[in-house]
């Protein structure tokens, strides 16, 4: 009898050793979007404007120690203009905010869904992920620069995917130079 729970426990400890060996370390890392940043850039014929726009929500996921995905939601109704002051900064927000651009009173969050994270060297992985803009769903790449409290990026997103077509000389004929260029540019510095 001794000999059978000597066995049984000596089993139970082999099978705990094992599960803790094999079992996948889990952690979710919460952004910090009061001190997160994501600016933007658009460019036409004539010039180019800047801004922000603010993190309603995102995390990380990492599986021992490595990333794995994550979730980002981004608050469309924040749009704002950092290149302008006044009257032209109020009218190109409006602008964008505009059904001409992101239609933000019916489509009010953006989200982006990390679908695949390959880590390319120390510090930098390469990112597959699906953004939704106005409930059109694409997917873009791109290299993010991993920190033990940060991560960085820089995207380019073309925006006719997502059925923004204000001034898009792949959709209009004859702009000239009221062309805006396809593709918008974000710059991501995220907190953790």
């Amino acid at each position: 009898m001794k000999k059978n729970v000597l066995n049984v426990a000596l089993a139970a400890v082999i099978v705990l050793t094992t599960v803790a060996f094999t079992a996948n370390s889990v952690e979710i890392k919460e952004i910090d979007v009061k001190n997160s940043e994501v600016n933007w850039r658009g460019e036409k014929v004539t010039g180019f404007h800047t801004g922000t726009v603010e993190l309603e929500e995102g995390h990380f996921i990492v599986e021992d120690g490595e990333l794995k995905g994550g979730e980002f939601t981004m608050d469309m109704k924040s749009i704002n203009v950092t290149d302008l002051e006044g009257e032209n900064k109020g009218k190109l927000e409006g602008h964008l905010k505009s059904d001409d651009f992101f239609g933000v009173e019916t489509y009010s969050t953006a989200k982006l869904v990390i679908t695949s994270a390959a880590k390319k060297n120390d510090g930098t992985y390469g990112v597959v992920a699906d953004l939704t803009i106005k409930e059109d769903t694409h997917p873009v790449t791109f290299d993010l620069e991993w920190n033990e409290n940060s991560a960085s990026t820089e995207l380019s997103i073309d925006r006719s995917k997502f059925n923004v077509r204000y001034g898009s000389g792949s959709f209009f004929d004859d702009l000239g130079d009221k062309t805006i260029y396809d593709n918008f540019d974000l710059m991501v510095n995220l907190k953790f």
